[in-house]
């Protein structure tokens, strides 16, 4: 249990206060987690991870030399939202790229993707290695629906260590991509997590008797045996990772044993013992192995193997020097430290001033969002309980939150003069903040989009506000990854689409196009609740679900045709203006 805190709610960020100023040798604090604070080469790729916070030393603790840039840091066991992502990657960026590194968990995922692919439409090129170790959570078959625990750290380290040697982006990527294919992880929990605030654990374990295949956001395991004794333990953990581990093993194995929050060190030292004894039973060389406390889980009592399997260029980058606040090896050359103030600055990108002209049409694009937000507050219960057949009904809830948080921040940027480019970014980052989940990542993704795609012109012509709306598709169908008839939102998105393509290369009217594609949304929503769910929440309660539309397919067409009505009004008002 936590015990040292103010408010619940501030918690992570009050944590990571604390660490930088514990650690201002390596790291410096910027908006959405930390960056390293010594100089870098110039050209140097950036290794940038993250996840939720109470993992530590994951991911703050693994910043400075030798391994990663920087860490985007969530909320406790939460990913950190696209925003902070963006931010840290921009002032970790040294002008070689970056590449973007973490577990594979569903909302980390939409959000560094979404992260990534505002960082490349700026001209940062960056990469994705997802870390793929448990064994507990998919077969062998499946490698890329495994997610990621302890084996963060091989894959961190090999990667941070590629990138001090000044190897190119391409390098770094595929050195992470190897490294990961060659790690194996499996961990055990005694007891759960609590989070902080919270009178109850996220789960408990019987006493005498353990869960094995547990994850490290206080998930259970997959199934609870027998408390075991130290032998038996190392025999099961070593056992099951060897019957899991690559085609091209070889021999060389780095075996680390981490502690999830309260085990002892003496304890993990123990089981260390028994689990060296067993590999060199086996005839594997260890090298350069580890034994403490590397991916925790708040206050969980468990502990994890993991095995990383060497080849000689691994072998080169896990042995390579590091020194970062968790995590040091070997000797490293002390490097000046970077002007804190230019860290933070870089953190934001820059804003091209608008003309007046310009400027003025943002007003624009804040009366559109407002009506957004007029028909999301209309229908935020129906919304819910629509969610709540198959669902855990927080769509209405979810939607509120983001559209709240977007219409405001489009208001405050309006009024500094900004133009549309600026306000639809704001909006957007400040939705997917919000909102959190998936339409939060999808929707704020969706603006951005947007917002890049009209730019800040003094107007705008129906072709550029067709590709706005083909941005928005591609936003959304290339994070998301979902398809026609998987009962998404995109299944009420890709007719819109092909609805106002339609009508505008007939020669239609921005007007004419934005009602056409919104009878079309209104159609193919109301048309999903014929459809069983192949993604998302629904997907494991598929039969509740027929006969139901889908509430995020919903919420679009709703959204479509309050934007459509809006921008009627918007031009008729314009016309009389000039009678």
């Amino acid at each position: 249990m936590t015990r040292i805190f103010d408010e619940p709610a501030t918690f992570a960020d009050d944590a990571l206060d604390g660490f930088t100023a514990a650690n201002r040798r390596y790291v410096a604090r910027v908006d959405g987690g930390v960056v390293r604070s010594t100089e870098m080469d110039e050209g140097q790729v950036a290794l940038v991870i993250g996840g939720g916070s109470g993992h530590y030393p994951a991911f703050a603790g693994l910043v400075g030399q030798g391994l990663a840039a920087g860490s985007a840091c969530g909320n406790m066991f939460a990913s950190p939202a696209a925003g902070q992502v963006y931010r840290v990657a921009r002032a970790a960026n040294n002008g070689g790229g970056v590449l973007l590194s973490y577990g594979n968990y569903a909302g980390d995922v939409l959000h560094f993707d979404q992260a990534q692919l505002r960082l490349n439409a700026e001209g940062i090129e960056t990469r994705t290695v997802v870390v793929t170790d448990d064994i507990a959570s998919a077969p062998i078959d499946q490698l890329e629906k495994r997610r990621g625990i302890a084996g963060d750290l091989t894959v961190f380290k090999v990667a941070g260590a590629a990138a001090e040697a000044g190897l190119s982006l391409d390098e770094v990527e595929r050195l992470a991509q190897k490294t990961n294919y060659r790690t194996r992880s499996l961990g055990v929990a005694f007891d759960g997590c609590t989070l902080p605030g919270a009178k109850e654990p996220l789960f408990t374990v019987e006493p005498g008797h353990m869960s094995l295949g547990l994850g490290i956001h206080g998930e259970p395991g997959i199934s609870d045996h027998p408390m075991p004794t130290a032998t038996e333990l190392a025999e099961l953990l070593v056992s099951t990772l060897l019957k899991d581990k690559p085609d091209d093993a070889g021999t060389r194995v780095v075996p680390i044993v981490n502690g999830l929050g309260t085990v002892k060190y003496d304890e993990l030292f123990l089981l260390y013992g028994r689990i060296e004894s067993l590999l060199t039973a086996e005839g594997l060389e260890i090298v350069e192995p580890e034994c403490g406390e590397l991916v925790t889980s708040l206050d969980m009592a468990g502990v994890s193997l993991t095995l990383l399997w060497l080849d000689e260029e691994i072998g080169t980058h896990w042995a390579a020097p590091a020194d970062t606040p968790a995590f040091r090896k070997g000797n490293v050359a002390a490097r000046a430290h970077r002007d804190v103030e230019q860290l933070a600055a870089a953190a934001e990108a820059p804003v091209e001033p608008p003309t007046a002209a310009a400027a003025a049409l943002s007003s624009a694009a804040v009366t559109l969002l407002e009506s957004v937000r007029a028909v999301v507050i209309e229908h935020e219960e129906e919304l819910g309980r629509l969610d709540a057949v198959a669902g855990d009904g927080d769509h209405g809830i979810g939607m509120r939150r983001g559209v709240d948080a977007a219409a405001a921040a489009a208001a405050a940027s309006a009024a500094a003069d900004a133009g549309v480019d600026r306000v639809l970014v704001v909006a957007g980052e400040a939705w997917a903040e919000k909102a959190g989940g998936t339409s939060g990542a999808l929707w704020g993704s969706g603006i951005i989009a947007v917002g890049h795609a009209l730019g800040n012109r003094d107007a705008y012509t129906a072709a550029e506000a067709h590709a706005a709306a083909v941005a928005f598709q591609r936003a959304i169908v290339g994070l998301g990854k979902a398809e026609a008839g998987d009962k998404t939102m995109v299944d009420a998105l890709l007719p819109y689409v092909e609805a106002y393509t339609s009508s505008h290369t007939g020669g239609a009217s921005v007007t004419e196009n934005l009602s056409n594609a919104a009878a079309a949304a209104t159609t193919a929503a109301d048309e999903t609740a014929a459809l069983s769910p192949r993604k998302g929440r629904a997907r494991p309660l598929a039969e509740k679900s027929v006969g139901h539309a889908d509430p995020g397919a919903i919420s679009f067409a709703l959204i479509a045709e309050a934007v459509a009505r809006t921008y009627q009004e918007l031009i008729t008002t314009k016309e009389n203006s000039h009678e």
